[in-house]
């Protein structure tokens, strides 16, 4: 933590997508860490996302019930509320699957945030504005620039990273024409246990279907990304300080200290499993685009903010088996 007093102070907090596995995590994060901030997350109302995902917090988190695409639904919510801090993390987020429904993910992400941010202006508001965008962002960049920073030209190489320039680009524009408190961030990849989609939560889940007997192979698609992983509650941490510390109109980088490619990571995992875990390249999982070497510089971020990392890279590969090992054995229950 920086030894200067934080830029803003939050007391009621209004968590996008709280459902999901990001916003979900985001709750969890303030509850435990910051009890005297009252949390409040829009879910939509016809979500399929499981409300397991908040189970252990669900008591100390007020959900309404909002579509982000429904203007009138978001500003009622916002009156209801008034936050005085914001956290978008709602979003279409499969990159690959944006390639197969990519107006439904451009029109969810873009017009979802245009939405937020104008019905925050017209509801009177000032809070500041966490936005969550991420490294997808950057699209494929060469080995001479990395690491990444902030100044990196931007090169969208899917539908969903498209839609994320645009929320990114829209909150530099409420910042710069209505000086609204929005503060972007460019997540690079976390380990997420509850989102399935993702290379390494996917392998987790299959490794404990092959140790189960529930499956026979692990299906995976290129190996050859290199990642640079943090586990995801020190991610969210990252994203609680940047509201705090964050100066309006800037974006900063966020990403952890450990670097290696896709295909290392499944080792790692092979290697913690009971049984042999045979693979095989799934010719589905692989993109029409890749985005292959993400190593951030975050220098600017924790310059700013003072986070670190809290959670040993072994000891989040442990937590992201483990979570799926216990979630195969309760399913697999008749």
């Amino acid at each position: 933590m920086p030894d200067r007093k934080p830029r803003h102070t939050i007391t009621r907090a209004l968590i996008t997508g709280v459902t999901g596995s990001g916003g979900s995590y985001m709750a969890e994060y303030l509850v435990q860490n910051e009890p005297n901030v009252a949390v409040h997350g829009i879910s939509r109302w016809h979500s399929n996302t499981s409300q397991s995902n908040l189970a252990a917090v669900a008591d100390r988190v007020t959900v309404h019930e909002c579509d982000l695409t429904d203007f009138s639904a978001v500003l009622s919510v916002l009156r209801d509320v008034r936050p005085d801090g914001i956290f978008h993390l709602a979003s279409h987020a499969n990159v690959r699957a944006s390639f197969i429904n990519p107006l439904a993910v451009l029109q969810n992400n873009i017009m979802g945030t245009a939405n937020l941010l104008e019905a925050v202006r017209q509801a009177e508001l000032d809070p500041v504005i966490q936005l969550c965008s991420t490294s997808e962002v950057y699209g494929q960049v060469n080995p001479d620039e990395v690491p990444i920073t902030e100044d990196q030209p931007i090169r969208a190489s899917s539908p969903y990273a498209v839609s994320k320039v645009a929320q990114d680009l829209l909150g530099f524009t409420y910042f710069r024409s209505y000086g609204m408190k929005i503060v972007r961030t460019r997540m690079f990849a976390y380990l997420n246990p509850k989102r399935a989609d993702l290379f390494a939560t996917s392998f987790a889940r299959q490794v404990a279907r092959i140790e189960a007997g529930l499956q026979k192979e692990l299906a995976h698609g290129n190996l050859d990304s290199v990642r640079t992983l943090i586990d995801v509650r020190d991610a969210m941490a990252a994203y609680w300080l940047a509201a705090l510390y964050g100066e309006p109109g800037e974006v900063y980088n966020i990403g952890g200290p450990t670097t290696l490619s896709v295909g290392e990571f499944l080792e790692k995992l092979r290697a913690r499993s009971t049984v042999e875990i045979p693979t095989y390249e799934d010719p589905q999982l692989l993109r029409p685009a890749d985005v292959t070497l993400q190593i951030p510089c975050v220098d600017k971020f924790v310059n700013v903010t003072g986070w670190q990392p809290q959670y040993a890279f072994k000891d989040s590969v442990d937590h992201l088996l483990e979570y799926w090992r216990d979630r195969v054995r309760r399913e697999a229950v008749p």
